[in-house]
């Protein structure tokens, strides 16, 4: 009990980039401008769906909640280390750590969930257009939001609670600049056996399963676009899905280099970090928006001004 206590009235310091060669003023106003950059675009995309009934669409429903969770992922960890990079400090409450932790697996889930549910938006467009309108409709787009919330609730508070069951008492030092659930994890002297089972299964859950199931809709959004007998229809069906999928390699792709980078404050494990926690979340709204016409029109409705749409 005693060593609990003592957990609970402790800090964590972040390593983060302190060992790197980088000036820290160029490293805070780099992560403030990519801050500030994924905050204003993404904010832009939900007031356009919200703005604009054209966009009162499953697709864009999803498209909004995606970009609400990725404003709230990139700021569980981003402010934090702007503000340790500014005061020159390292450290975290425990109570502050643990809170990150939560957040950050809510957020993180929540993106999973989302991009599983716009690939199944998706699937139903283009392989069965004609009962599109049926299957995907508000009650469903919503109960499927709703879960995905459910879920990234309760598996984060779960974890965290269990976490507040660990004793910390050798080294306080976590090698990244947020506090990492399987890194902090490797800190405690205590049985974390509980933990890793649970965070085994929540692996299968928020990542193997999601991905199979986008993995199977683009098999079948394929093999639908193949039997198209136009080139520009084939072009076009494809278009429609180009972005989701660009943003489902990127989340994913920068996702496995965090997990197959065995140091995380090695340059590899720390780049792989950055794209996933927020390098993704910055260039999303420019990946949805690029090509998409409707959107382009509701962000020129949103700014008040003329864009020149190719």
């Amino acid at each position: 009990m005693e060593a609990r206590n003592q957990t609970s009235a402790s800090e964590f310091l972040l390593l983060g980039f302190s060992q790197d060669s980088v000036p820290q003023p160029l490293l805070f106003g780099l992560f403030l401008s990519m801050y500030l950059v994924t905050m204003l675009g993404n904010l832009l995309i939900i007031l356009a769906i919200s703005c604009d009934s054209h966009l009162h669409t499953p697709m864009y429903f999803f498209l909004s909640n995606l970009s609400f969770a990725d404003i709230s992922f990139i700021s569980t960890t981003v402010p934090k280390m702007l503000m340790n990079i500014q005061t020159r400090s390292k450290s975290i409450t425990y109570a502050g750590c643990i809170t990150q932790m939560y957040f950050f697996m809510v957020f993180g889930g929540m993106d999973t969930f989302l991009l599983t549910g716009m690939a199944y938006d998706r699937f139903v467009a283009i392989c069965h257009p004609l009962h599109y309108p049926v299957i995907m409709n508000p009650q469903l787009c919503g109960l499927l939001v709703l879960i995905s919330w459910f879920i990234s609730l309760s598996y984060s508070l779960t974890q965290s609670l269990l976490i507040l069951r660990l004793s910390f008492c050798t080294n306080w030092a976590i090698p990244h600049f947020y506090c990492e659930l399987a890194k902090a994890l490797t800190l405690a002297c205590s049985d974390t056996l509980v933990n890793h089972i649970l965070l085994y299964i929540v692996t299968i859950l928020l990542g193997i399963i999601p991905f199979s199931g986008i993995l199977f809709s683009y098999t079948r959004i394929t093999s639908s676009i193949l039997r198209i007998p136009s080139n520009n229809g084939r072009y076009k069906a494809f278009s429609t899905c180009a972005s989701h999928l660009t943003v489902v390699s990127l989340f994913y792709g920068a996702g496995l280099g965090v997990y197959l980078s065995s140091d995380a404050s090695s340059s590899r494990g720390m780049i792989a970090s950055v794209m996933y926690t927020v390098v993704t979340p910055m260039l999303n709204p420019f990946i949805y928006s690029l090509r998409n016409r409707d959107l382009k029109r509701a962000l020129q409705t949103v700014l008040g001004r003329t864009i020149y749409i190719q």
